[in-house]
């Protein structure tokens, strides 16, 4: 009895012990097999300055469809995670439709916020309802207020690829939204113009989009041919530089102070149409239009980068729609019809910009070629394995759409649409005549990147009622695509110096129980879980009182 005494004892030392310990010296251990409540480094330092209280307003609580506690549940674990790295860091789950008489209120307030709801069918028990959830989360620290969605769609995913994909996506979204709370100093974002670019507001939406990361100012490249150092001086007070969408040829001088500026080590998007053809040409008497190459003078200087933009059309069998009308006056009808010259275009995951990405819509795409030189270049999208080219010049007519596609001749698919390019570029007037004389030129940079887009369309957001709408968004069709993800992932690669879009690259796989043995199991198991603990109570009983019986003899 002594002994026993002494080891309980000892025991409960022990716990004392682990339990100061414990208080003094702080550790968390991650089982999981894909490790997704381990912060990567990047994560960890975006929440490290704050000195203030972050409040964190999770929008769900209550009574959730299965999949959102699933999602609710990971989100917790995440906000531990960060929550252990720096105490400011305080979060609460909130129901914003608690008050059920105030809800219709609540969700137009909530709309009006740019929190848009996610209707959930559920079915149980052979009945099907319609629940309306808020995944987002409010991130607040000193009056600022960061929106972060939890919920990543995807065309086609089913319930299980939604959660994983949302769960994957959550480690970046907070730190992405921390890290816009924390930027002191804004890089510049330089959007050209002078031939022919997008008007602004067909790219207002991006543009406040990355207004949270970046300074924005405009360049002119009208001023080259009176003062092209101005111009180039003027570039280098940016980070990056936009090309999108010029329709207008480019000089010589004005391709050398763009070359300059990307040798001196400025990082630039290009969104390049090759072929001149709009959809609005087609709505005309003849229902048609022709498509013309347009001459941008740019292929020598893409050439000298690795890549040429071919002056052909994208006709694809994975495509996007466009609404027609048909019928007259009052009696019209508005249908959705097939379009194979606007590809829906689907990742294949290949890196951390188009990682876990919704597809991205193309319009009137052109295909590229990547050609050998020492730079790296990575495809980050392709057309589909069921596409082909179509050069030009050509007839586009809408009365194509009754004439169903011969699956035989899409024959040309997988053409490169948008080309990373990495490396040490060197310029591409190297050992040419010089268009103009510039101060301070260099033959060869230090590391640099480079995005090259075979569509102009990409950053072109809709305009409803002199209004832009949200990039990606279709308002014909009411769909949306993954256009701004991809570009605003592309240009925080281009300028992230801290990694943080390395976080897209974490793979997490979230298990779940397979439906079809639920139902066809169901009884079985309620029998193990309500029967079996019962028959256990049951036996012990019965062999406790053998046993007494036995030893006692009563």
């Amino acid at each position: 009895m002594q002994k026993s005494f002494l080891s309980i004892g000892k025991a409960i030392l022990a716990l004392v012990v682990i339990n100061v310990i414990g208080h003094y010296i702080y550790t968390r251990f991650d089982l999981t097999e894909d490790k997704r409540y381990t912060l990567s480094q990047p994560a960890i330092s975006s929440v490290q300055d704050f000195e203030n209280p972050v409040i964190i307003d999770v929008l769900l609580d209550g009574n959730l469809p299965p999949e959102f506690i699933k999602l609710k549940g990971e989100t917790q674990q995440l906000l531990e995670e960060f929550a252990s790295e720096n105490k400011n860091i305080k979060f609460n789950f909130v129901n914003p439709l608690e008050e059920a008489e105030e809800s219709e209120n609540i969700i137009a307030e909530l709309r009006k916020l740019g929190l848009t709801p996610a209707n959930v069918t559920i079915e149980e028990n052979g009945k099907v309802s319609q629940e309306i959830v808020f995944p987002w989360a409010m991130v607040n620290y000193n009056n600022t207020t960061i929106k972060v969605p939890l919920l990543k769609n995807k065309l086609g995913a089913t319930t299980e690829e939604r959660v994983n994909n949302s769960v994957q996506h959550l480690e970046y979204a907070f730190a992405d939204a921390f890290v816009k709370l924390n930027i002191k100093e804004k890089k510049r974002v330089a959007i050209i113009k002078g031939n022919g670019e997008l008007e602004d507001i067909y790219i207002a939406d991006y543009l406040t989009t990355i207004r949270d990361y970046y300074n924005i100012g405009a360049i002119t490249l009208d001023s080259v041919a009176s003062n092209p150092q101005k111009v180039l001086d003027q570039l280098k007070g940016f980070d990056l530089a936009i090309i999108a969408k010029p329709t207008q040829a480019f000089t010589d001088a004005e391709k050398y102070v763009l070359d300059q500026y990307i040798v001196n080590g400025g990082k630039s998007i290009w969104l390049i149409d090759e072929v001149a053809i709009e959809l609005d040409s087609l709505f005309n008497e003849n229902g048609s239009a022709f498509a013309m190459e347009r001459n941008l003078n740019l292929n020598d200087f893409f050439f000298k980068y690795g890549v040429r933009i071919n002056p052909v059309l994208i006709n694809d069998l994975y495509f996007t729609q466009i609404v027609l009308a048909s019928g007259e006056g009052n009696q019209s009808e508005y249908n959705p019809v097939p379009w194979y010259y606007n590809p829906m275009v689907f990742s294949r995951n290949n890196h951390p910009i188009n990682n876990n990405l919704e597809a991205v819509r193309f319009q009137f795409a052109n295909s590229m070629d990547t050609l050998p030189n020492p730079y790296k270049k990575t495809i980050l999208y392709w057309s589909s394995p069921l596409s082909k080219t179509e050069g030009t010049p050509r007839e586009i007519n809408l009365n194509t759409i009754n004439t169903p596609p011969k699956k035989e001749s899409y024959n040309n698919g997988n053409q490169p649409l948008a080309v990373l390019i990495e490396g040490e570029f060197k310029s591409a007037f190297l050992n040419r005549v010089k268009p103009v004389a510039l101060k301070g030129t260099m033959e060869k940079g230090e590391a640099n990147k480079m995005l090259v887009i075979a569509d102009g369309d990409l950053i072109k957001n809709q305009v409803r009622n002199g209004r832009p709408l949200e990039l990606g968004y279709d308002k014909w069709t009411n769909n949306y695509f993954g256009n701004k993800e991809f570009l605003v992932n592309s240009i925080n690669y281009l300028l992230d110096d801290n990694g943080l879009i390395n976080i897209r690259n974490k793979k997490v796989t979230i298990p779940f129980l397979d439906e079809k043995k639920i139902v066809e199991e169901k009884s079985k198991w309620q029998y193990i879980n309500i029967g079996l603990p019962v028959a256990l109570i049951l036996l012990f009983g019965w062999l406790f009182n053998a046993y007494r019986r036995k030893k006692y003899g009563t």
